[in-house]
């Protein structure tokens, strides 16, 4: 029998239903990711073994963009040919910042033939950045690429590990000097939410401070602490319906799978694709 107060507070519902049927939706809406990609560095064992049935395997996952990390000697017209051939794209790139100094022309002629929008730097030698000043002239060095790539309809980012963290003297860390001294017209950033977790860092309060920044991110799970040793995505502890509520705070764009070391590259790229489809957030 329904007593007085679930009486009362049916007619409440109704009535909200009724006076705020957007807003209901609104509450009980779930999204999902409309695609994702996968960093080919996952699988470059089966990349360097064949580069067109990695691509395949990765496709039949459910991937819709990739990440390359070195084209094992394919040209770039015939990598095109194969991705158009699977339905797949790839709006970015891993080259070294040192390879992009020397070598710009032809690193921006291939990327317009395969289709990446972005050109990433995967990495610097922290032991050559010991202080702010050094970070500081980084930044400069990635303003001054993304320039050269606006004036050929490209862009530039930066991908970050853990050591970006760390604080150096007088308080100022890696990370944010880069990001306060890169000019946002220029230059995108590419948070690895794995590492950036590692380090002790909130990416939550990366998106608050810095919003629009972080056009692609690397998702990779990381198991219980204090090891947090990496896993797939989803079989670990890092909160991901909570990081992508905030995606569009973020600037986010492309979500890329990556696994360092996985045991079994093609059933790590599988699982992980298992759990993004149904992930809701």
């Amino acid at each position: 029998m329904t007593n007085r107060r679930e009486f009362l507070g049916s007619l409440s519902a109704a009535a909200a239903a009724t006076a705020f049927p957007g807003a209901l939706r609104a509450l009980s809406r779930r999204e999902r990711l409309d695609r994702f990609g996968v960093q080919l560095y996952t699988v470059r064992s089966e990349m360097a073994k064949s580069v067109e049935r990695t691509l395949e395997a990765v496709a039949k996952a459910g991937y819709r963009e990739v990440e390359f990390a070195g084209y094992f000697g394919r040209e770039p017209a015939a990598i095109r040919a194969q991705l158009d051939a699977l339905r797949l794209t790839s709006p970015s790139v891993h080259i070294a910042i040192e390879t992009l100094e020397g070598d710009w022309a032809a690193q921006a002629a291939s990327a317009k033939v395969i289709g990446h929008q972005t050109l990433i730097v995967p990495s610097v030698d922290r032991r050559k950045l010991p202080a702010v000043a050094d970070w500081k002239a980084l930044a400069a060095r990635f303003n001054a690429l993304g320039k050269r790539a606006a004036g050929d309809g490209l862009r530039i980012g930066y991908h970050n590990h853990n050591f970006e963290f760390p604080p150096l003297e007088g308080g100022a860390r890696p990370f944010d000097i880069l990001l306060a001294e890169t000019d946002p017209a220029l230059v995108d950033f590419e948070m690895d939410l794995y590492w950036i977790s590692f380090a002790g860092a909130d990416p939550l309060a990366y998106f608050a401070k810095y919003p629009g920044r972080f056009k692609f991110v690397h998702v990779k799970d990381g198991g219980p602490r204090p090891a947090f040793e990496m896993r797939d995505v989803g079989a670990g502890t890092i909160d991901w319906k909570t990081i992508f509520r905030h995606r569009a705070q973020a600037g986010i764009e492309h979500v890329y799978v990556e696994h360092d070391q996985p045991k079994d590259p093609l059933t790590s790229i599988e699982a992980s694709a298992r759990y993004l489809k149904t992930l809701e957030f």
